[in-house]
């Protein structure tokens, strides 16, 4: 994975340790080291450079040069604002909402709600706002993570932010406390743009291109009748960000494979008018 491997232990410890800092240093230290990291790891440099170019077309390697490096900055900001979360020490985010009224339609079904977002800027502590705000119980719904110790830490985040994550795996019946959890109201988050290879999905197109959302929120909304609402956040500022919340999506317990595909395709085409609306705030570091 390598030393530096924004996904590993040692870049979560070294960021919350910075984040544990003044308000100041924060601010200021936090898109600097996130610049610093982005000049240490070129192949991930790469990697943000084609799919910013995937989003929003070829701008010449200076462009390139200056979107990578602030794609860089938004995720350090945004990292460091999550990991700064203590008791009693949290960093209050503020956020503005646009589309709320989709998430108040889907919460007035009575079935509770998936929310499908994406590695945006400040996913996770739009989850935070949005449970705050709507007194919602949001558990975030993934697979465990390949470093047990780099995931400790994010999720011990998390608990400080209001956030429960459950890690569902190949057992089917993992999934029976999510189930539980929408037919009491709550909230269920997944995150659709890293399908690993072992993962159910659904083909789409992406930006013209064929790409795969996983199944899983589509089946479990056919299963409770629960909406689907895809949510995506953009980093504004220190502890501010904005919540675009878009329409609902609804399946029946009776939808065949057409529908299943047509709410795949739906979904894609949130993440994807999101993404070419600020595309330096998609962090897409990898596929898995």
């Amino acid at each position: 994975m390598g030393l530096l491997s924004l996904e590993g232990p040692v870049w979560r410890r070294f960021a919350r340790w910075g984040a544990r800092g003044p308000q100041w240093v924060v601010r200021v230290a936090s898109p600097v080291v996130g610049v610093l990291v982005c000049t240490l790891a070129p192949r991930r440099r790469v990697e943000i450079a084609r799919n910013l170019r995937r989003v929003r077309g070829p701008r010449g390697r200076l462009r390139d040069g200056v979107d990578v490096a602030r794609t860089f900055a938004n995720y350090a900001s945004c990292l460091a604002e999550v990991l700064a979360s203590r008791p009693g020490d949290a960093v209050r985010s503020r956020a503005e909402v646009r589309g709320r009224s989709h998430l108040h339609g889907a919460l007035a079904d009575g079935r509770g709600v998936l929310v499908v977002t994406a590695h945006t800027a400040g996913w996770e502590s739009a989850g935070s706002i949005l449970a705050r705000e709507l007194g919602l119980r949001v558990v975030i719904a993934e697979r465990s993570e390949r470093d047990a110790r780099a995931a400790a830490i994010q999720d011990a985040a998390r608990r400080h932010r209001g956030l429960t994550v459950a890690h569902v795996g190949d057992d089917p019946f993992s999934a029976l406390p999510l189930v539980r959890h929408l037919r009491e109201g709550g909230a269920v988050a997944f995150q659709m743009d890293r399908v690993p290879g072992r993962v159910r999905a659904r083909g789409v197109t992406m930006f013209g291109e064929p790409a795969r959302v996983p199944e899983g929120p589509l089946r479990l909304s056919a299963l409770t009748g629960a909406p689907i609402v895809p949510v995506f956040a953009s980093r504004r500022g220190y502890g501010l960000y904005e919540v675009v919340v878009c329409p609902a999506i609804r399946l029946a317990r009776s939808s065949g494979e057409a529908e299943l595909d047509a709410a795949a395709q739906e979904l894609a085409d949130a993440l994807c008018a999101f993404a070419r609306s600020r595309p330096t705030h998609w962090f897409h570091f990898s596929t898995e």
